[in-house]
Order: C-alpha cells, then sequence, then structure tokens
C-alpha cells in the first residue's frame, strides 16, 4: 500500500484524526496535467483535502466534489473522491510556477487567489447533493478546509495539506492531517494538540524525511493518547469512459449535434480529470441523433 489514510481516535475518543500519504495520486495527477510547481501544489492540496474531508460520512458509492473558485492566477481548481478513496481533479491553468513567498514556501496563494468560494458537493445517492459553501480566507487551503469543517460541517478541525515538488516539477511528497474536536473534548487536550501543531515542521518536510502517516499523528498528539482503527488505501482513478461521455454528448441537442455531424463528421472529447482521449465516428453521432428524435 504505497498511498494510504489512516483513521483514529485520541484522548480517549475525545478527538477524531486522520492522516494520509497522496503523494503517488499527486505525482499521477501533475504528470497528466503537467502542472508546474505552484499550480501542482494547489492542486495537489486540494486532492489531499478533498480526500480527508470525506472520512466524516461517505460510504458505497458516495462521493464528494471540491470547488475552488478563486481570483487566483490558477483559476478554478477541482477535485472528486469517493468512500473507496479514488481521487481525480484538475485544475484550470496548470503552467502557473512563481518565486517562493516570504516564507520560503510555494506560492500557493496566488494561485488560489484571496477572494471566492470554497464549494463541497456531497452527492449521497439522494434526489439532491448537499451542497455547502465558504468563502474563501487565506488562499492556503489548509486554513481554508478548517474555516468549511468549522462553519458548514460544524466541527472545529485543524486541517494540514502539504505537497512539496522538485525542481523538475515533479511530486516528491503530498499528504496531510485533519484533527476534529468531539463536544466533550477537554480544554488542555486542545490547547496541548494546537501547541504541537503550531511547533511542527511542515507534513511535507516530514514526510521527506520518512515519516508516515502515523508518525504524523504520533507527533501531533503523542503516541500513548492516539489508537489507530482503519487503513485504507488511496489512488488517483477517473471513472471516465467512452459509453459516459457518448451518453453527455446525447444531452447537448439535436441542433448542435447536427452540425458536429455536417461540419466535423465526428468528434473527440477529451476528459479533463484524466486526459483521456475519446473518438466518435459519424456513424456514431447520427445514430446519437436519431435516437435522440
Amino acid at each position: 500500500m504505497t498511498d494510504y489514510l489512516i483513521k483514529g481516535m485520541a484522548y480517549d475518543n475525545q478527538f477524531r484524526v486522520y492522516a494520509i500519504d497522496a503523494t503517488e495520486a499527486v505525482a499521477e495527477a501533475q504528470r497528466r496535467h503537467d502542472t508546474w510547481s505552484a499550480s501542482s501544489a494547489a492542486l495537489g492540496r486540494t486532492m489531499v483535502g478533498s480526500l480527508l474531508v470525506p472520512t466524516t460520512g461517505l460510504k458505497g458509492d458516495q462521493k464528494m466534489t471540491i470547488i475552488v473558485n478563486g481570483n487566483g492566477l490558477g483559476g478554478r481548481i477541482l477535485a472528486d473522491a469517493n468512500a473507496q478513496g479514488d481521487v481525480k481533479g484538475y485544475i484550470q491553468n496548470p503552467h502557473v510556477s512563481l518565486p517562493l513567498n516570504a516564507n520560503g514556501k510555494l506560492d500557493v496563494r496566488a494561485v488560489v487567489g484571496t477572494e471566492g468560494t470554497l464549494s463541497v458537493i456531497k452527492d449521497l445517492g439522494l434526489k439532491e447533493p448537499f451542497s455547502g459553501q465558504v468563502p474563501i480566507v487565506s488562499g492556503e487551503l489548509g486554513e481554508d478546509f478548517t474555516y468549511y469543517m468549522a462553519n458548514s460541517e460544524q466541527i472545529p478541525s485543524a486541517v494540514g495539506l502539504s505537497v512539496l515538488v522538485d525542481t523538475d516539477d515533479s511530486i516528491k511528497v503530498a499528504g496531510g492531517f485533519m484533527i476534529q474536536v468531539l463536544p466533550f473534548a477537554s480544554d488542555e487536550a486542545i490547547a496541548s494538540i494546537e501547541k504541537n501543531i503550531a511547533e511542527m515542521p511542515l507534513v511535507s518536510r516530514l514526510m521527506e524525511n520518512g515519516a508516515t502517516p502515523e508518525d504524523i499523528l504520533h507527533r501531533i498528539l503523542g503516541e500513548e493518547n492516539v489508537h489507530f482503527i482503519e487503513k485504507m488505501p488511496v489512488q488517483f482513478k477517473c471513472d471516465c469512459s467512452h459509453d459516459r461521455f457518448k451518453q453527455g454528448m446525447a444531452a447537448i441537442g439535436t441542433e448542435e449535434l447536427t452540425a458536429i455531424i455536417e461540419e466535423d463528421h465526428g468528434a473527440e472529447v477529451v476528459c479533463q480529470f484524466c486526459g483521456t482521449k475519446y473518438n466518435y465516428t459519424e456513424d456514431e453521432l447520427t445514430e446519437l441523433l436519431n435516437a435522440n428524435k
């Protein structure tokens, strides 16, 4: 198991705790979208966040979509994750490379922006999906997911997201953690955890030096205070297919479909999440058109 999410409880069930190594999943997205350093960090953090947030309730075929719509250089960022640990994502402008910020880190805030919204859409298999939206409060994304958890989910949390990019734009490590405060958590335990998080090096630096998700939670909580209850694999996976896009094309309307047939005599569709190309012949499109009449 290369990439995985660990789940646990801490301080005698006063906290729900999670940590994740998503290095290979983010690296696969980087390769498919040819993202440059700053875009890679923003997309990677969004993907890691999309895997951490669903842990609070998704199951079966349920899935979640994260949409970061900020005024930064990267444009729209979107990530999908489900209860099986599958994740995919894309960024509108993958080619953003910037000087390091004043703290010597990748300038994710410039990619995301400081104005806009972070939206979470949960498809729970009901008639209407659940949707929550908060304003972007930081642009660093960890703080923005923290704000979402407190305001939309009503669960005070600490969320840390980190991506380390190599000089050739490849992904060195990507991961993060989430600590959820339950209603009966003591002030002393909360203060201890806050102090440990504030004094902790970047998650990506810990991971670069070999730290596992378990190690990260031990560092935040103290090894004696946490017990793990589940370990699940996570992976980049896109559920696109020739048939799925064909169904989508059937919905564009007879007028537009007729124009594509007459002018282009076929169509090519590219999945925005994974870059896979699907080609449709004139005969296939004519069959779709006749079925819609």
